[in-house]
């Protein structure tokens, strides 16, 4: 009897449980990976699109710091929280929350007519990217074992999230110019949706059920003492550092922030456990990643303004400029592991700093008159190359020192560090840049305010290699450097 022909198996029957498991990571890996590329490109595609804002809602040049600063400030303030959100309540369930709410408010802003509307909902997109952003990378590393592995996500996670900075200085001057400044931030809504579909197919849900509950005191604190101060800053544009309307709300933003820390000291459940502090890594990496971000964040602002307001790029001009600087940033961060296996994190956070100075430096030789040779595509690959180098290491040095439980959290300190660093690094660079324009609106006197906030800003990176070179430990060994062996430097 001939015997029956069997049935050829289906490519899923053919797999190892082995190749199942690894397919099933790299999904993960990439959910968490899309959820921080949204981040990050909605503040790059909104810094092409601010002139544009400023021009049809009537803000003024303090408010058009807001429309970055609200966004920023939310996102610093509530990422502690977001991290421990993600910690007790379910890594999967957060991400989904916070990115329909991230969705949600970039429709609000989207349809804005007002500048306070627009400020508003910017302010609710941070709180969505706050409680998004610590669960992407908390996913990633609780489905990466610790190792060589885990150090390639995290550098792709970085160099993804880098990404979105090179996609939404296209996407948002062909928006702007095409369409309206609006779409840069409707944009937001069909890709939010799509990723909110696949990441509730592929995220597994994961706890850390330590019976720890969320302090929402400390997080408003933390938020209110960054917005206070940031304002404060702000006003000494116009009011000087002598006036009350400037010293008031320094001062209430540094007793606010005061008040944060001595909460965080008696409370049985603290959003930021000061005991990491005594982990020199951690605290030393929390450190540079302020002081490198004060100077980064600010190079998309400046550089944008420049592009159109001095060398007369459109918006879709301004966004073409810069994408060499935004895939410079993903070349740094997917460089970065490689070179930490070999000469270590410290290290390659310090050669990076470096980088970025020279060339931050250089870009503070701009002149209004400046070619996009010398003036924006040099010195703008040296910054991106040299922040993706730094800021892969420091990440990796800040997450690996705590317990699995902590992974959250740790992942939400090192990105407030360096948001909360950005925030008021704007502040305080865009009061400098203003100081030297003096009201004056030719292309020469923006040109001086601008590389006044360049000069200034190498000055901080330079006392960030300075502080990494003192503070960040020589010898970590295999965590110190998320798998990688040998000296971190």
């Amino acid at each position: 009897m001939t015997p029956m022909p069997q049935a050829a198996p289906s490519p899923d029957e053919t797999r190892t449980p082995a190749d199942r498991k690894a397919s099933r990571t790299w999904a993960v890996v990439l959910a968490a990976c899309a959820g921080q590329f949204l981040v990050v490109l909605d503040v790059s595609v909104v810094n092409v699109a601010l002139p544009s804002m400023r021009a049809d809602l009537g803000l003024t040049a303090v408010g058009l710091q807001w429309v970055l600063n609200a966004y920023s400030i939310a996102f610093a303030g509530f990422m502690l929280l977001g991290g421990r959100a993600a910690d007790i309540f379910g890594r999967k369930r957060t991400f989904l929350l916070g990115l329909g709410l991230f969705t949600a408010a970039s429709l609000a802003g989207g349809l804005a007519q007002e500048g306070w509307h627009l400020v508003t909902a910017r302010a609710v997109q941070g709180l969505g990217a706050a409680v998004l952003a610590p669960a992407t990378l908390t996913i990633l590393t609780s489905a990466v074992p610790e190792g060589a592995a885990r150090a390639r996500a995290i550098g792709t996670w970085s160099a993804v999230g880098a990404g979105g900075g090179a996609a939404g200085g296209l996407v948002g001057g062909v928006l702007t110019d095409v369409l309206s400044w609006r779409w840069t931030l409707l944009i937001n809504v069909p890709v939010g949706a799509l990723v909110l579909v696949g990441a509730a197919a592929w995220l597994a849900e994961s706890h850390a059920r330590d019976g720890r509950r969320l302090d929402l005191p400390g997080a408003l604190l933390v938020t209110a003492g960054l917005a206070t101060l940031a304002y404060g800053i702000v006003q000494t544009e116009e009011e000087g550092w002598a006036s009350v309307s400037t010293l008031a709300p320094l001062l209430a933003g540094l007793a606010l922030l005061t008040a944060f820390v001595a909460v965080e000291a008696r409370t049985k459940s603290p959003l930021m456990p000061l005991k990491f502090f005594r982990v020199r890594a951690v605290s030393a990496a929390n450190a540079a990643m302020f002081v490198n971000g004060s100077a980064m964040f600010c190079m998309w602002f400046f550089m944008t303004l420049y592009a159109q307001n001095v060398l007369g790029y459109s918006p879709l001009g301004a966004g073409l400029a810069l994408i060499p600087s935004s895939l410079s940033i993903v070349i740094g961060s997917k460089l970065a592991p490689r070179l930490m296996a070999r000469i270590g994190a410290r290290r390659v956070a310090i050669s990076g700093a470096l980088v970025a100075a020279a060339g931050m430096g250089w870009q503070s030789t701009m002149t209004a008159e400046g070619s996009y040779l010398t003036a924006v595509l040099g010195p703008g690959i040296l910054m991106m190359v040299g922040a993706g180098l730094a800021s892969t290491p420091l990440a990796s040095l800040a997450t690996s020192a705590g317990a699995p439980g902590d992974a959250g959290l740790l992942s939400g300190l090192i990105n407030t560090s360096r948001t909360m660093g950005g925030a008021l690094g704007l502040a305080v660079l865009s009061t400098v840049a203003a100081s030297r324009t003096a009201g004056g609106t030719t292309a020469e006197a923006l040109t001086a305010g601008y590389a006044l906030a360049f000069r200034t800003g190498t000055f901080a990176l330079v006392g960030g290699v300075a502080l990494m070179f003192f503070l960040l430990p020589r010898r970590t060994g295999t965590t110190g450097t998320t798998g990688t062996t040998g000296s971190a430097g």
